[in-house]
Parts: structure tokens; sequence; C-alpha cells
């Protein structure tokens, strides 16, 4: 019988691209079976076989519930995406930019980028690992950009009309139409080289070199403006930076005294065991008192993971005078994030190896950060930082990509199996659930930034960084199978659709580059119900293409 319902499987799979997806077409009770003996069904990557979960822990008639929990999960592996980018990743890179001594232009392009396109980074390079789940990478990286191009910077325009910096945002555009241009060709193709692939890193190299020089220029502009001011003048011509953003001057000193208000009036020593409980806790009791319900709701949700990303990843604060040195809880990172990286990276699978089949490598790793924070614990105090405590940011950027990239591998492989449960396409879920919750963040953001007087930071902030996510999504995630496994990286077809997601985002930006300067660079109200609609309109092609209410020919 088995041998039948094998060879039964083999037939009618025969000529598809992704197996699995045929087990919603069997009957309940082959379903587990198929799902346990079927290569496509495989879990690869991620600590989970949210596959097996679905269709053998569960029983038929509770698979409703199945896909209830799983949306549970999603939700939680989307907020720790954003509160591990938000909390921990972004603040160590500013650290290591800090202790470089970076210009603010140079960090804004490099490792700010990154701070806010890690869950897009991550989410691509994983989804790349495997054929079946590269079109969730092309999805994601195409459908957000859509959508930060037209809701994001359409509510920009409705909360605060302004008008765009000219140069800047031009700049911007050429640069995301040349990367979106690469990557049609490479859907045409349906396969990257290694020197296509290293096309994507080099052009965002000569964006970042255009930036920096384009500041440069300005600033040389501007210096010689103000100093042939006749008669040591004091009055400056209205010059604007190179993203003409406003000012974001502060008073001075403003942020001090109102920290040196909550200060003690006397020196108040903490043993070493209050220090590290005090540490540990992520609520503000001043913040917690003026907070609305819903936000302390959404705090109690976020307590035990934020609690948990305390415990492994260190950060450094160049803006405190301690730098945040916990000396307790530092000594604790020296253990638990080098255990986290072993246990994490790749699922475990080299942590679990053991050093000549005797002695395990996380066993090895313990020993070695027990030692490692009993050094560090015996020559330092509570009260002074080391000077060595830069590493520290080191150790938490590491830590907190680590992080990063196993909650990227389970949103992708969760993804898939919804996708696999719905008969949907990983290009639909890629443009749909994982393009917003990697955004949502973004917009929440962009938009705050607008209505607190500066749109022209945030529509900045709307292209800058997802040329940064495409160019490093694609480029890194193919690089990495290259270097893995073949010299080409094949991309299945992923149809019509893959065609109107392409066209929408290159059509988005064509009107943006030709509509734009029409207007003289003024964004209004009108222009952002335009892109509103827009996103709306393409949104309803895809949903139809992918249901097959819209065909052309054999795709």
């Amino acid at each position: 019988m088995r041998f039948f319902e094998e060879t039964f499987f083999g037939m009618q799979l025969k000529g598809t691209a992704d197996e699995c997806r045929l087990v919603m077409n069997l009957s309940a009770d082959q379903r587990c079976i198929f799902v346990k003996t079927t290569p496509d069904c495989t879990q690869e990557d991620g600590f989970l076989d949210y596959l097996r979960m679905a269709f053998c822990l569960f029983p038929v008639h509770l698979l409703p519930l199945a896909v209830f929990l799983l949306i549970l999960w999603l939700i939680f592996l989307f907020m720790a995406l954003g509160l591990t980018a938000s909390k921990f990743f972004c603040p160590n890179l500013s650290a290591i930019s800090s202790t470089l001594r970076l210009t603010h232009n140079v960090a804004g392009v490099t490792f700010l980028a990154l701070g806010n396109g890690a869950p897009d980074v991550f989410s691509a390079m994983v989804a790349f690992s495997r054929p079946h789940t590269a079109g969730l990478a092309i999805g994601a990286l195409f459908g957000a950009g859509i959508f930060v191009t037209t809701v994001v910077a359409g509510f920009v325009a409705l909360v605060k009309p302004f008008k765009v910096a000219s140069r800047p945002f031009l700049r911007d555009v050429i640069f995301y139409m040349a990367a979106v241009f690469w990557t049609f060709v490479i859907l045409y193709k349906r396969q990257i080289t290694l020197l296509e692939a290293l096309g994507y890193i080099g052009l965002y190299v000569v964006y970042v070199l255009t930036v920096i020089i384009s500041a440069y220029i300005y600033s040389r502009q501007k210096h010689s403006m103000n100093g042939s001011l006749p008669n040591g003048s004091t009055q400056t011509p209205d010059f604007r930076s190179d993203s003409d953003d406003e000012n974001t001057s502060y008073p001075s000193g403003s942020i001090q005294d109102y920290e040196s208000e909550y200060q003690p009036l006397l020196p108040n020593t903490m043993t070493t065991t209050q220090i590290f409980l005090s540490s540990l806790n992520p609520i503000d009791s001043r913040k917690w008192r003026r907070k609305p319900r819903y936000w302390k709701a959404f705090k109690l949700m976020k307590l035990p993971l934020e609690v948990l990303m305390l415990l492994t990843v260190p950060v450094v604060d160049p803006d405190k005078d301690d730098r945040n040195w916990k000396r307790p809880l530092n000594c604790l990172h020296l253990v638990t994030g080098p255990l986290v990286c072993v246990l994490t990276f790749c699922s475990g699978k080299y942590g679990l190896h053991y050093i000549e089949g005797q002695f395990p490598v996380w066993a090895l790793t313990l020993i070695t950060g027990l030692f490692l924070s009993a050094i560090i614990f015996c020559t330092t105090t509570n009260e002074q930082p080391p000077r060595y405590h830069f590493i520290f940011s080191l150790l938490g950027f590491i830590v907190s990509a680590t992080w990063i990239s196993a909650a990227a591998s389970e949103v992708v492989s969760l993804l898939r199996t919804v996708g696999v449960i719905f008969s949907l396409s990983n290009t639909v879920l890629g443009l749909t659930l994982l393009a917003w919750g990697n955004s949502i963040g973004d917009t929440f953001s962009d938009i705050t930034i607008a209505r607190q007087g500066y749109p022209r930071m945030a529509i900045s902030a709307c292209f800058g960084g997802i040329i940064f996510n495409m160019l490093f999504g694609v480029g890194l995630g193919c690089l990495l199978q290259l270097f893995n496994k073949q010299p080409v990286v094949t991309l299945e077809s992923e149809g019509l659709l893959g065609w109107v997601l392409a066209g929408a985002l290159g059509l988005s930006l064509v009107l943006s580059f030709v509509l734009v300067p029409l207007q003289r660079f003024q964004l209004g109200q009108p222009y952002g119900v335009f892109l509103l609609l827009f996103y709306v309109v393409f949104l309803l092609v895809a949903l139809l293409t992918e249901f097959g209410f819209i065909h052309i020919g054999g795709l």
C-alpha cells in the first residue's frame, strides 16, 4: 500500500515546481504521510517544522486552530524582529560608528541603513537559501518598495505637505530605478551569476560614494558662501544640506537639565546585585505612569522578549556617562552571547557538533565564556567602564544579528507553510504579509517624523532605506548561495505575478521621477491621495492575478 501511495504521489507531482503545495489536493488522512515523505516538504532551516505541526500534530478538524496559532506566532516573530533591530541592533551600530568617528552621511547610508533594513535584508537572505522560497524575497523586496514609496510617502504628503529636496530625491529615485532594472533583468534570465550578484554590492558602493561626494561638494560650497559674507556678517544664505532637511536643533542642555532633575542630590552606591536586577528591568517607572493602557498592555506582551534580549545582548550607549556599563550583566553577556550565536547559527547545527567526536562545541563556548567573564569581573569596577568597553558593542552587534537571522528563518518557514495551506504563491505572501510586517515600523516612524515637522527627513528615509534593502538583500542572499553550493543561483519563475510586481514598482518610480519635478517638487495632499490609490490598484491587480482572474497567454 505504501509503495502504491508513493508511486501515485510521484506520478501526480511530476513536473511541478514545488511538490509540497499539492498536499491540500489530497484527502485528510494522506496529508501527514505526504509531508513526511516528500523531499520538498523537508524543513531545512529553522527550529520548528511547521508543516508537520499543521498536518500531523493537529487533527484535521483542528486545522483552523493550527492556522490561528501560526498567525499569532508570526505576529510575535515580527514583533521580535522589530524589537531586536530597534533596541539592540541599531544602538550597537550607532556605537560602532561613533567609535570609528564616521561622518553623519557615511553612517546614515551604511550602519543606519543596515540597522533600519535588518529585518528585510535577513529575511531576503534566508529566503534566497532555497529556490522554492526565493519568491518570498522577491515579493517582499518589491512589495516593500511599492508600499514604502506609495503608502508611506502618500501619508507623509497627507500629514505634512512640503517641498521635497530636489537633488537627493532625484538621486535616490535614479539609483533605485537602476536597482529595479537590474533585478528585472535577473527575473527575465531566471538565474544570477557571481558577477551579477557582486554588481548589486557594487551599485550600492557607487551610491554611497555619490552621497559622500555630493555632501562634500555641498559643504565646500556652503563654506565658501559663508566666508564671502561682507564685514563678518553673521547672516548666512538660506542653504540646505544635501538632504535639505530642516535643522533639527534643540535647546542647549535641555535634555541634560531634564535628566538632572531626576538625579539624586547625594551619590547612591548600588550593590552588584542591585545593578544586575535593575539592568534587567525594561520598564521605566516615570514613562509607565504617563502612558495609556494600550501601550502598557503591549509593553507587557514584549516584556519576556525584552528580558531575554537584555540577558544575551549587550548595548553600548556613547551618549551616557557610563556608556551603559553594567558590570555584572556585561560579564554575563560574555557567557550568554556566544552561546546564543553557536546555538542559533544555522539552526544550531554547528553548536551541537562534537570536537573529534568527544567534546560538544556549545560546552567549549560555555567554558571559554565563563573564563573571560571571571577575568573581567575581577579586573573591573561597577562605577567605571573599562577602556575596551567598545568591544561589547561588537559583541552586541553579532548577537543581535544572530537573533534577527534566527527570527527571519522562522518567518520564512512559517510563511511558506501558510502559503501551502491556503494555496498562495510565495510572491503574494512576500508582497503582503512579509512586506507589511517588515515595513510597519518604518511606516509609523516616518509618519511620526513628518508630524513633528520634518517631512523631508521622512521622505528621504522612504527612498534611501529601500535602496539598501534591495541591493544588499538580493546581493548578499545570492552571494551566500554562490559561495556555498553552485556557480549559478537559479530562480523559479513567478509567472505573471512577478512581472506585475516588477512593473508596478518600476511604474511608481517613473511616475515619481516625472510628476514630482512637474509639481516643482511640491508634495501636497492630492499627490498623497494619488499614491494611496496607486497602491490600492496595484494590490487589487496582484490579487486578481494570483487567483487567476487576470492571465496572459501561458503566464
